[in-house]
């Protein structure tokens, strides 16, 4: 069996989700295993990097799935995007060792959130960005974001109170930049539980609209109560940028 790595694009704003579910195919697995099945004439699982929620997008999403196949990684290439929805494409293909696996082998994962802070809303970015007029304070916002940063228990941070899994990551630098009218919030560390992106950018923006104070970050890391951190940030905001190996 072959081990093919891909890596993706995707704009997420009508799927439901990275993750394949039961109860609809409307979903970016969903999508690649039935094109793929149909490919090789058999059933292929695709293991995919990072699990992006409904509405989230994707520069670089790398995933993976083992074919028996004698086309080259162009070919395969190709073929997905030619049957692929629009919305979504292959932009590198690459033979890979057979035990890779492109969520338990990755390293580090970057995440963007863009933040619209203007008046004027700019139609052609409105399914990319959370537009939010009204000053907000830059530098206390990076301050919160450097409490963010290092190795804690994210408890706080994450929607899943049921999962009994470690909820300690490590945050290697959350950059807090303007560009224009965008604030952009760019993320990176060894992974991140689910909504824990949205949920600090929701309690970054907070801190920048002085509805909280920066030093209350680190109650909120010792606390780790969901209830207390900031609200879920839209989905549309946030995009998968790059996952390094």
């Amino acid at each position: 069996m072959r081990n093919i790595k891909v890596i993706l694009q995707y704009e997420g704003t009508r799927y439901q989700g990275w993750q394949r579910q039961v109860s609809t195919g409307n979903t970016i697995q969903g999508k690649l295993e039935t094109l793929l099945t149909k490919m090789c004439g058999r059933a292929v699982a695709v293991n995919g990097a990072g699990r992006t929620d409904a509405g989230v997008h994707a520069l670089g999403q790398a995933a993976n799935f083992h074919l028996e196949s004698d086309w080259t990684p162009e070919e395969i290439m190709a073929y997905m995007n030619e049957y692929l929805p629009e919305d979504i494409a292959v932009i590198e293909a690459a033979e890979v060792p057979e035990r890779f696996h492109s969520r338990l082998n990755a390293k580090e994962k970057t995440y963007c959130y863009r933040v619209l802070n203007s008046d004027v809303p700019h139609i052609f970015d409105r399914r990319y960005v959370y537009a939010l007029p009204g000053k907000l304070d830059m530098e206390a916002m990076q301050r919160a974001a450097d409490i963010l940063c290092g190795t804690h228990d994210y408890r706080a941070f994450t929607s899943n109170k049921r999962s009994r899994k470690s909820t300690v990551r490590t945050v290697d630098a959350i950059i807090i930049g303007r560009a224009g009218d965008e604030i952009r919030f760019t993320f990176r560390g060894n992974g991140f539980l689910y909504h824990m992106v949205r949920i600090m950018t929701g309690t970054l923006l907070e801190v920048g609209m002085h509805e909280r104070e920066a030093a209350q970050v680190e109650m909120l890391l010792q606390a780790g109560t969901r209830e207390d951190a900031g609200f879920l940030a839209p989905a549309k905001g946030l995009a998968l940028v790059e996952v390094r190996y």
